[in-house]
């Protein structure tokens, strides 16, 4: 029978949940004109009832035991927004085997184990809704699953990470020191007290995780991801970049390429990266996210805004609970196309090539460039940019930029350039979108 209400359970009710409750408050009449269904939040579960909340709900809609919302039979979709992996991992199993749809916007958990997540809900039935879960409010899955579905995705490159793309920014357009602009960032609530996942590319590394499993309807393993940080971008290296006609973006980068010694398989990184200044992503600034997307039917494809704070992923989770409202009102047994995907491995970054920046000092003397010549010569790689600054007591700033090279004879000859006398052991390396 058509539902005209949907109940909800709210697991946790800190920011995101405050957001949920007061655009859902706020929405009411417009979800009702467009969908013709309620949605009223019957328990909530907090931690301290008491404190005072974004939105006010009776007394009786708060509990602190889990149970009085999983083991609710009016309750048909819970919302769980407490984040991490327990208990929520154990919330949602218990909300799937009791029937209920489950929103979330829990990308650690998703990404590790989703797949599993989404097969139990399969087995009842049921689905697990999860736009949330990465670009806060930008429609990023719903697009791969329905919107793209024709389309054989050829690639996938996102700023994901709102947190360091600030950063970035701030380094860019106010010359900011990295220290300062973290401090900055933390100051205005984009990065965490604690910003090590952020700053160390783990978050951006599980949102990829996520969108290259749909993107290539794969299941993916997220720790096979390589991760390198933005904790070693310095300053200088944003003037660099500016000269050369670039700026530094963290990137998730993931393809589909063919390799002879491994066949057809999936690459996919998450790293600093020089972006030309004329490629669209050079123009996302600061806690804004965005990902560009190639289809071989589509062409090119870039989905924009921003990608945390309370009310754009309140949008996100209000946009699956009409979806899972919807199955419920037609009685449908809700597919999930993810139970379908297959795992896959990862191409070695080994594998892969790139162009590099490469930015050394160097002692002040006769024969370093022919010294550096001859190591990347050696391993046949072609230089295609190189800046040489005034030497100040005795030691030369050399910036390097090479045309593409596969990752093993860069390495071998960074080994070779590290290892002359002339060259000091502070360095930096990225990689340029090519």
């Amino acid at each position: 029978m058509p539902r005209d209400s949907v109940k909800i359970g709210l697991l946790g009710m800190g920011t995101v949940g405050g957001g949920v409750a007061a655009l859902l408050a706020r929405s009411d009449g417009l979800l009702r004109e467009r969908t013709d269904i309620d949605f009223v939040i019957k328990r909530v579960l907090v931690r301290d009832p008491s404190r005072k909340r974004a939105v006010e709900l009776p007394p009786s809609v708060f509990t602190t035991a889990a149970a009085d919302v999983l083991d609710d039979p009016e309750i048909d979709v819970v919302v769980e927004l407490i984040g991490g992996i327990e208990p929520a991992r154990t919330y949602i199993t218990a909300a799937l085997q009791r029937g209920k749809y489950v929103v979330t916007a829990n990308k650690d958990l998703m990404a590790q184990h989703g797949a599993e997540l989404l097969e139990l809900a399969r087995r009842f039935n049921r689905n697990i809704f999860y736009e949330a879960a990465v670009g806060g409010g930008i429609p990023l899955l719903r697009p791969l699953k329905h919107c793209l579905v024709a389309n054989r995705i050829k690639r996938i490159i996102g700023i994901i990470n709102g947190t360091t793309n600030y950063i970035l920014t701030r380094m860019s357009q106010d010359d900011m020191e990295f220290d300062a602009a973290l401090a900055q960032a933390q100051a205005l609530g984009f990065a965490e007290a604690d910003p090590a996942n952020d700053l160390d590319g783990l978050d951006a590394a599980y949102k990829l995780a996520i969108l290259a499993g749909l993107a290539f309807h794969s299941r993916i393993d997220a720790g096979a991801i390589f991760v390198q940080g933005i904790r070693d971008v310095t300053r200088q290296d944003i003037h660099y970049a500016r000269d050369l006609g670039y700026t530094v973006k963290l990137l998730a980068l993931g393809e589909r390429c063919g390799c002879d010694r491994v066949g057809d398989t999936l690459a996919l990184r998450v790293h600093p990266t020089l972006v030309p200044l004329d490629h669209p992503l050079a123009a996302v600034h600061n806690e804004f996210n965005a990902v560009f997307l190639e289809g071989d039917a589509v062409g090119e494809v870039m989905l924009y805004g921003r990608g945390a704070g309370a009310a754009p992923t309140a949008s996100a989770v209000l946009a699956d609970l009409v979806d899972a409202a919807r199955c419920l009102r037609s009685e449908l047994e809700n597919g999930v196309m993810e139970s379908k995907f297959k795992p896959e491995a990862l191409l070695p970054m080994s594998a892969l090539s790139s162009r590099f920046y490469l930015r050394l000092l160097a002692s002040d003397r006769p024969g370093v460039f022919g010294a550096l010549a001859t190591a990347f010569g050696d391993e046949q790689i072609s230089l295609d940019m190189i800046i040489q600054k005034r030497s100040e007591a005795g030691v030369a700033e050399i910036v390097l930029v090479t045309h593409q090279v596969s990752e093993e004879n860069f390495s071998r000859a960074l080994k070779r350039v590290t290892a002359l006398p002339a060259i000091q052991p502070r360095y930096s390396i990225f990689r340029v979108l090519s």
